[in-house]
């Protein structure tokens, strides 16, 4: 290979991939998409099939020409974007927008960011999947339908800004609906009691009510617990019979992404989208010092239990050289996959199995580390052998009625010496039971009624809310992080603690969605919706023909909700602050203008009055003085009335105010010297800040000298113009103040402007 380019999505993968390569290979990233339909308008052609009008993204111009300089000098150009739908997509995105030679483009997929997985791909290049990409590209064209068509809908009809999605509007819904189950809930009573027992040994344990004989019975109000207790009372409590047995658990299978995002959640308390965030960071690679960069886990869009050969041997070694023999099955674990998903991908799992979570824990964050050994624990345990555990189950009669104990022992952790013990469905039988025998008699101590009340069904979490989209087939679990967060952001679903919970505007919307586009919020068009994309996928179903059938019936709802609709009555919860209105002494409230939130009179419009939010959103906080010191004087004078300017510290930082407030209200921003000359008449560059603290920097003889500049001025001169150059902030670019000269350098390599 004389010269080959490889383009991945993430520029956080350029180091590693690049120590897997040879001379001969230019690594370079797309940074994401580089094309999509235009946000100012609908970007679908619907008379002409549906054709999508694609852009350049605005931004990526320089990416996209540096890749097509970069192609045009490749031999071979190899796209290795993510290996998913939406990473085939962006693939032909880049043939497209790059205008490669499809004659000297390949494409190529990894599972995982190491030398192995990577060599292997360019082992096995193949063409665009064009199957992948119209899957794509069907999800993109009916989000985009949906969103473009039906949102103005909303903003006529409830408030103007306001967005719906296909698959948004459906998880909304599933959360008004528990919402609306819990309101509706009405409790019932009933009873549990248990009796304190004890054995000839006077070992003593509990035991629950059951029924009479083999029939269980509930115990619905303070008269029937009242008849068993009579029944009961000054009767021989006798072992009727103790039945032992192993109890074998298998372990879990290894994460996919919905189970990753589920248990996350549950056991880290972590969101959906903070959990793929850090998945993600695990996934293109650490630097692990002399081992140098390496991914630590596969790809982590995954609907497949699945894991290859390589890493079950490594498993097995591992497991072995740990924890012995005893330890693995006689057969290796294999986890049946559900029906009807997506198979392309193993399950998320280590890459190396001996990078264990401590030897990687100095190179991670508290939150990857955590995340990293959740994923671990979880595939080692998953190649373990079975937990065995000794239960006892005893039921003991006493005046004609059954109460029963039951207990476990660990006989063997198996997989539990990795995992744990999860299962809530055995919480109860955690207690160990004396040694009984059929016919023992047994005293009683005490009996404890208490009284209980059914319990509504709970809000879902973020885990439960995954599991439940999972469980109907709804959206696909690579986009649920992001379903949750839009939902959020859009104030349709709220926080409550750990819970989901409806706001008042995420049910007048959803209301709305129910009565016009029933279908939009079906959940099994919905979960048929990803059927068909997926046999999009398989090369069994026309794209256009599943976008037409949509949109011809969809096109109907809208305009006969556009016509027939009332606008919905809606006003928008009052959010108060702690600000009381200096001027009629109201408790001022939260609004939001063109920049940002600010404090209003609620009397608006006979009183005006409006303060600046603090920070928190809160309180508007009053300036304090600086901290204990000498106190700090300003070289220059009050313009207003010749006092001295002295440092005081407020809402938005320091700043010089006049020694004789109240009565002279003056002040001044505190600057600082950049050590550079004003380019234009030589005297001092300061640096200042906006009032939203964005820096910059401007001459001290403003306004007679107009100069200001946002990037880093440096104390040199352009090498073809002599004027001034300047530093981007975020990037190592410098460049010419005089627009007209366009001199450029990146990274010490100089550019043509």
């Amino acid at each position: 290979m004389n010269n080959a380019l490889i383009i991945i999505e993430s520029p956080n993968k350029i180091p590693a991939i690049k120590s897997f390569l040879g001379k001969g290979y230019k690594v370079a990233a797309s940074v994401g998409h580089v094309r999509d339909l235009p946000k100012s308008k609908l970007g679908i052609d619907i008379e002409n099939n549906y054709e999508p009008q694609y852009i350049n993204i605005r931004g990526k111009g320089e990416i996209i020409n540096q890749l097509k300089k970069d192609a045009k000098k490749a031999d071979i150009v190899y796209l290795a974007t993510d290996p998913d739908r939406e990473g085939e997509a962006i693939s032909w995105h880049l043939e497209q927008a790059l205008e490669l030679d499809p004659a000297k483009t390949r494409r190529i997929t990894f599972g995982e960011v190491t030398k192995s997985a990577f060599r292997e791909a360019l082992k096995n290049p193949r063409g665009i999947d064009m199957n992948l990409v119209n899957a794509q590209q069907t999800r993109r064209i009916l989000d985009r339908l949906v969103g473009y068509k039906i949102s103005p809908f909303l903003w006529e009809k409830i408030e103007s800004g306001l967005s719906a999605g296909r698959v948004q509007s459906v998880a909304t819904r599933i959360i008004v609906e528990r919402e609306n189950e819990i309101q509706d809930f009405v409790p019932e009573e009933y009873w549990n009691l248990t009796a304190l027992l004890a054995n000839g040994k006077g070992e003593e344990f509990t035991a629950r009510y059951y029924g009479r004989a083999d029939k269980k019975r509930e115990l619905k109000n303070e008269s029937d617990v009242r008849k068993v207790l009579d029944a009961v009372k000054g009767a021989a409590y006798t072992v009727a019979s103790v039945k032992k047995s192993v109890k074998v658990k298998r372990p879990l299978p290894p994460f996919n992404t919905s189970t990753l995002q589920q248990e996350s959640n549950r056991r880290l308390s972590m969101s959906s989208q903070r959990t793929m965030m850090l998945a993600q960071e695990l996934y293109e690679g650490v630097n692990l010092g002399e081992r140098g960069i390496h991914g630590l886990i596969s790809y982590m869009r995954t609907d497949s239990v699945r894991i290859s050969d390589e890493a079950r041997a490594a498993a097995k070694d591992f497991i072995i050289s740990q924890y012995g023999e005893s330890f693995y099955p006689p057969v290796p674990n294999v986890y049946k996959a559900k029906k009807g998903i997506q198979d392309a991908h193993e399950a998320i799992r280590p890459s190396d199995p001996s990078l264990t979570p401590e030897k990687v824990r100095s190179r991670l964050s508290g939150d990857a580390y955590r995340l990293y050994k959740l994923i671990w624990e979880r595939f080692i345990a998953s190649q373990m052998k079975s937990a065995e555990l000794n239960t006892v189950n005893v039921d003991i009669e006493a005046g004609g009625h059954t109460f029963k104990a039951s207990g476990r022992t660990v006989k063997f952790m198996g997989y539990m010496a990795v995992y744990g013990y999860t299962d809530d469905e055995d919480e109860e039988e955690n207690g160990k039971l004396p040694a009984l025998s059929q016919g023992e008699k047994l005293v009683e101590k005490k009996l404890v009624p208490e009284q209980k009340f059914t319990l509504p069904p709970a809000r879902y979490t973020e885990g439960s809310l995954v599991k439940a989209l999972e469980d109907m087939g709804i959206g696909r679990p690579s986009t649920f992080a992001a379903t949750i967060s839009t939902i959020i952001a859009r104030k349709y679903v709220q926080h409550s603690g750990k819970f989901l919970e409806p706001t008042q505007l995420g049910r007048v919307t959803n209301g709305l969605m129910m009565e016009c586009f029933p279908k939009i919020v079906d959940y099994d068009f919905t979960a048929n919706m990803e059927t068909d994309l997926d046999a999009i996928e398989a090369g069994k179903e026309d794209y256009l023909k599943v976008i037409d059938g949509f949109y011809k019936d969809f096109v109907k709802q809208l305009s006969y909700a556009s016509e027939h609709i009332d606008r919905v009555s809606y006003e928008k919860p009052v959010e108060y602050t702690d600000i009381i209105c200096d001027k009629c002494g109201a408790r001022m409230v939260v609004k939001e203008g063109r920049f940002g939130k600010f404090a209003a009179c609620p009397n608006y419009p006979e009183c005006k009055n409006t303060k600046r939010l603090a920070p928190d959103g809160k309180t508007e906080k009053k300036p304090e003085p600086v901290p204990e010191g000498p106190e700090v004087i300003a070289d220059e004078k009050c313009p207003n009335c010749g006092g001295d300017m002295v440092l005081r510290k407020g809402t938005y930082g320091p700043y010089y105010a006049c020694r004789n407030y109240p009565k002279c209200k003056t002040t001044m921003p505190v600057v600082k010297d950049s050590g550079v000359k004003c380019p234009k008449c030589g005297k001092r560059l300061l640096i200042k800040q906006t009032r939203t603290r964005r820096t910059f920097y401007s001459c001290e003889d403003y306004p007679k000298c107009d100069f200001s500049c946002w990037d880093i001025p440096l104390d040199e001169k352009c090498p073809r113009c002599g004027a001034m150059l300047l530093k981007k902030k975020a990037r190592n670019i410098v460049y010419c103040s005089n627009q007209k000269c366009g001199w450029r350098e990146e990274n010490g390599v100089e550019k043509n402007g």
